[in-house]
């Protein structure tokens, strides 16, 4: 079966889609088997390790960090689904999907640092709901983060399998399961730190492929060709195609009464599957302390670039080239049925560049899907290692069978996926639908998960446990009394419609919000206990509290790191143990220093300098709030207040700003990684050199990239 798009997008063969899908992943396989093979000969970390396997020895640099930031971020829907929102409601489009998505990326920032300072040695976000809350709230929150992971993968795989089969007629069954089954593959192979110099290298190619696409629209299509040029064609396009809702049915302006929809749509599922995905927690567990809220900063800027950027020259420039001989539709706009499948930027790829456009957008879109896939499958096989495996069924398990648990989660995963996939496409589901439903689903737990670390002295365990178990059925309810009230039956069409959606989603967020800050008041008392076990896990998760007000990084004993002597260890362990809020002093024993130097050491964890953790706080709360204020609040209400609509010199500066912003996020994702990690590299290719003429022992002391 074949997933058709029309026989006028679909310009190439099966082979193609094939090739692409199966035959790049295989190229991705080998190099990540280098990698690995590099990485545990050369470096003091290796793969057989499940502190490294699932959270890279919390080691990795902050360029890199926001280079997966940026990769697991950049979806297929981030590519597709900007492009639609653009194409159908106008300039609006893209800046709101940039907007609205960058902004809770930003918001996370806060979150890293309290991960950083509050449980440095969590490996999952349930895990320190469990050591807060309990089993009943880590339940609930498992729940969550695996029914996150799951929706968030399946926007990944079902809308790049759907315009693989519908540009290459590739059958989009086989589409959904060789794209995860490929990525799986290699991700076995290397673990997170694997996935993110696979990130790096995807994210490299997708931003070549966005410069190509957008040099080729602005400077040498021959229809369009420059900024100007298509403002003339946006304004052709406004009066032949009036857009509903828009003021005076025009392209460019952002009233836009079904564009201000979107936007809340947005931002009311992007903090569910940004604070809900374990993908996030897993790239702030595996930061150094001192940068993870700079990463998490570069990154949900350099990401803005890419819908921003991306949506501009293929949104808009499928309304622009519509009336190109060269568009796939010509002389008709796309159907409703190709643009909310996706095939907006890609009809725009075909006619700029005809078949090499269409091969170009594919190879475009197979970069976004596995990089982000590549941090779903990590993060589902971390929920598994450490909330099921060694919580309920294997207590003492050692790293290897850790490891071993890992690599059978992601493979089942993978197949699990793919299956799901399957099914969301023969009923007629596509990529544009789940995006607008994502926050009803599961938007009830991510503000709550998110008020366990920022309003740890207020939020209680009823309210952390009842909270989202309330707000799902709250936000269901909503959504199909509204879209029966509205549309007079409850479908597939009908349910996806933004204004039926907009209602379940903001009432599954506001009232998980709502319900989490009133059961606080209502119901105060945290969860406690006194068995030992627990007790343990608080130590272990809390990190035996690294973080010393007033002491340098390097007054803590750290294996690999400048030492203290034992002695000074020992008298800095009462200040470096701190029990859970509800557990006694009395129930455990504080550590000694050589128990404190022993369990940092074996789980790579960091003391915290707080003169630079306040200094991050600071920061990021200032840019956060900036943020907000100007790119959320002044700049588009001034702009929507006004009913302005663009003059072309406002449009052609509009273009510039788009492509600046590309660059910056370029820069940040291509340039900062490899200077940050430049020494390294330089050692790694030493010994390499040195390696392919006669035998050598990696050094000991070198780290990793």
């Amino acid at each position: 079966m074949t997933y058709s798009a029309g026989p006028e997008l679909q310009v190439l063969g099966p082979g193609v889609g094939y090739g692409i899908i199966a035959g790049i992943g295989a190229v991705f396989t080998i190099v990540m088997l280098l990698t690995t093979r590099v990485q545990n000969r050369y470096s003091v970390h290796s793969t057989k390790q499940s502190e490294e396997f699932n959270t890279a020895s919390r080691s990795v640099k902050p360029g890199l960090i926001a280079a997966g930031i940026v990769a697991s971020w950049t979806w297929s829907a981030t590519l597709l689904t900007s492009s639609t929102f653009a194409y159908s409601y106008g300039i609006s489009g893209a800046m709101w999907y940039a907007a609205m998505g960058s902004s809770q990326v930003l918001m996370f920032s806060l979150l890293s640092l309290k991960i950083k300072r509050s449980a440095p040695g969590a490996h999952t976000f349930p895990e320190i709901v469990l050591s807060r809350h309990g089993p009943i709230a880590h339940a609930v929150y498992l729940f969550f983060g695996v029914t996150t992971n799951m929706l968030v993968g399946a926007t990944l795989v079902l809308g790049g399998s759907q315009v693989v089969a519908g540009l290459s007629g590739v059958n989009v069954f086989a589409a959904c399961f060789i794209i995860p089954v490929a990525v799986a593959v290699y991700v076995i192979q290397g673990g997170l730190r694997s996935t993110f110099v696979a990130d790096y290298l995807h994210t490299v190619i997708l931003f070549v492929a966005i410069f190509v696409f957008a040099f080729s629209i602005y400077a040498t299509n021959d229809f369009v060709g420059n900024p100007g040029r298509m403002y003339d064609l946006l304004v052709e396009a406004s009066k032949l195609r009036p857009i509903e809702g828009n003021i005076e049915g025009s392209l460019l302006t952002f009233r836009s009464h079904y564009g201000g929809l979107f936007a809340g749509l947005v931002i009311f599922g992007g903090f569910s599957t940004v604070w809900l995905d374990q993908a996030y927690w897993q790239r702030a567990i595996a930061s150094k302390p001192e940068t993870s809220a700079k990463a998490y900063l570069l990154g949900g800027l350099a990401w803005y670039g890419i819908p921003f950027s991306f949506a501009t020259s293929m949104g808009l420039g499928c309304a622009a080239m519509t009336g190109s001989p060269s568009f796939p539709t010509y002389p008709e706009p796309l159907s409703a049925a190709q643009n909310f499948g996706g095939f907006s930027s890609p009809a725009t790829a075909i006619a700029l560049m005809g078949k090499g456009g269409a091969t170009l957008m594919l190879l475009l879109l197979f970069m976004a899907i596995t990089s982000a896939t590549s941090a779903e499958l990590i993060a589902v096989s971390s929920l598994w290692t450490f909330d099921i495996y060694k919580l309920y069924i294997n207590k003492k398990a050692t790293s290897p069978q850790l490891v071993r648990q890992s690599h059978y989660s992601i493979s089942l995963y993978s197949l699990i996926l793919a299956a799901f996939c399957c099914v969301l496409s023969y009923s007629g589901i596509n990529i544009t639908w789940l995006i607008t439903c994502l926050g009803i689903i599961v938007g009830g737990g991510g503000i709550p998960l998110g008020l366990i670390l920022l309003w740890p002295s207020r939020m209680s365990t009823v309210a952390a446990t009842a909270a989202p178990l309330i707000a799902f059925p709250i936000g269901l309810t909503a959504w199909f009394v509204t879209t029966h009230a509205r549309s007079g039956s409850i479908t597939i069409d009908t349910t996806g419609d933004l204004t039926n959606a907009l209602a379940g989603s903001s009432c599954s967020c506001g009232s998980g919000v709502i319900l989490a800050i009133i059961f606080s008041y209502i119901f105060p008392k945290k969860y406690e206990s006194d068995d030992p076990a627990h007790i343990a896990r608080v130590n272990k998760i809390n990190g035996i509290s690294t973080q010393i007000e007033g002491r340098e990084p390097h007054q803590i004993v750290i294996s690999g790191k400048e030492t203290t002597t034992d002695t000074e260890a020992k008298s800095a362990a009462p200040e470096m143990t701190q029990a859970s809020s509800v557990v006694s002093d009395t129930a455990s024993p504080k550590p000694t220093g050589n128990e404190i130097v022993d369990f940092l050491t074996a789980n790579h964890i960091e003391p915290l300098d707080m003169v630079a953790y306040k200094k991050a706080e600071k920061l990021a709360i200032w840019c956060c709030s900036v943020f907000f204020a100007l790119a959320i609040v002044a700049f588009p209400v001034g702009f929507i207040g006004s009913g302005y609509i663009f003059s072309k010199a406002a449009f052609e500066g509009w273009v510039v700003v788009s492509l600046i912003w590309v660059f910056f996020s370029a820069a940040m994702c291509i340039i900062w990684p490899l200077w940050e990690s430049r020494v390294e590299l330089k050692e790694i290719a030493l010994m390499l050199t040195r390696d392919m003429f006669y035998r050598v022992e990696p050094s000991p002391g070198l780290e990793a990239v």
